[in-house]
Order: structure tokens, then sequence, then C-alpha cells
């Protein structure tokens, strides 16, 4: 005995009407992975660039810091140690710490923070890093990188100026806790490792190597449509059990 025709038909459009948008938005998120994919390639291409070009000077007044990120700057001036700032929940190589920034008296007369890299905790306080503390004028190069919190407005958390204990670089208020005179805010600078002594802290906060899963997300979507779409062909086209029977 076979099934109607009618019921047959009657039986395979709900099952479409589900599958059918659900089959088009899993593919279409693969394609935007895809197009993820391109941009964060084309990303990283540029940032490589970026960073490999000679060192500029910083600019007086910094106009356009998109433009500067990433991008070498080489700045003369002297640390102003006693006025550090502290990142918060910092890790390296697995371990937890935090990242010293730093105000820069440029020969100029303005201020700019360095983030000059990563400590742990028994080598927080300043004088536990005696030998990092460079004192009188020097010259560096550093990665211009722009401050402010990158993720989601809902998420962000709070700072503690009190406690001198920085989650995110707030650039105009870490300037205003350190009491600097004429600070740049439109960015900082990242110091690159091994142009200072000591062993704390660290340089080369900045990792031009970013994260890269889109390919993996996209083949992801892809696979989900693809089961979808072989789950609903068996439904629409087995066989009923009383036609079975």
């Amino acid at each position: 005995m076979t099934e109607p025709s009618g019921k047959t038909a009657a039986r395979r459009w709900p099952v479409l009407l589900l599958a059918l948008p659900a089959f088009a938005v899993l593919v279409a998120l693969g394609l935007w992975q895809l197009d993820r994919l391109a941009w964060k390639r084309a990303l990283i291409a540029e940032l490589a660039e970026r960073s490999s070009e000679e060192p500029l000077p910083l600019p007086d007044p910094v106009t356009d810091p998109e433009a500067l990120e990433f991008r070498p700057i080489r700045v003369t001036g002297r640390f102003l140690h006693d006025r550090e700032l502290y990142l918060g929940a910092r890790t390296h190589q697995g371990a937890s710490g935090f990242e010293v920034v730093t105000p820069f008296l440029l020969t100029d007369g303005r201020t700019l923070l360095i983030n000059r890299g990563w400590t742990p905790p028994d080598a927080k306080a300043p004088e536990a890093r005696a030998k990092g503390l460079v004192p009188g004028e020097v010259e560096l190069v550093g990665l211009a990188r722009l401050g402010g919190w990158k993720g989601m407005k809902w998420l962000e958390p709070a700072n503690d100026p009190a406690g001198n204990l920085w989650i995110w670089l707030d650039l105009p208020a870490m300037a205003a806790a350190a009491k600097l005179e004429r600070p740049v805010t439109e960015l900082y600078l990242a110091a690159l490792p091994g142009q200072h002594p000591g062993r704390y802290p660290l340089g080369g906060a900045t990792r031009l190597e970013l994260r890269n899963d889109h390919l993996q997300y996209a083949l992801t979507w892809f696979s989900l449509a693809g089961i979808l779409l072989v789950i609903t062909l068996i439904l629409i086209f087995r066989r009923p059990r009383s036609a079975r029977g």
C-alpha cells in the first residue's frame, strides 16, 4: 500500500519550511566567515608592512593616530619612573603578572605613555627591578598603539585609578592619574624588546600574530549546512512506515 501523493506533499512542506531558512542562514554565516578571513589576512599583511617600516618621529600634534597605529615611532626623552602605571591581568608564557606603563617626558615638553612590557608580581615594585629603571635621556623606538576599550561597551571593565590598577588603557584617565603635563593621549608606544638593561619589564607586549580562525569557523558553518541538507532529504524522501509494511 502506497501513501497518497497529497499526503506525501503535505508531509514535505513543513520540513522544507523549517529547513530552508536554517540552511540559508548557515550558508550565509559560512560566506560571512570567508569574507572575514580575507579581511583578516589583508590586515595581517598590512600590520606586518607597517611594523617593518622605518621609524618616524612623533608628530606634533598627532592629528591622525589611526594612520600611525603599528608604525615604529622614534622618541627622545627620559622616563618618569616615579609615576609608573600598571596594567593588570596580563600573562606571559602562561604566567600571570602586570605590564608596566611608564610616562616619558619628551625633549619638546610633551609626555607620552610607554608600555614597557610584562613583569611578574614579585618584580612589580620598581626597587625589585632597579636595573630596568633607565636613568637620563634616552632614545627608543616603539610601536604606536591606540588606547581605549576594544570590546563591546557593555562588557567594559572598570579601571581602578585610586589603586593604580588598569584593565585597559584609558589614556586620558591614566595621564590625569599620573599628573602629566602636555600629555599625548591620542596614542601610546609599545616598547620593543631588548632596548634597555635589566630582566624586567620584558618589551614586546604587542603581538602582530593576530588570531585567524575564520577558515575553521567557515568550515563549521558549511558542515552544519551540509548535515542539515542530508537530514532534510532523508525526512522528505523516506518511505512512510505504512508503505514499508
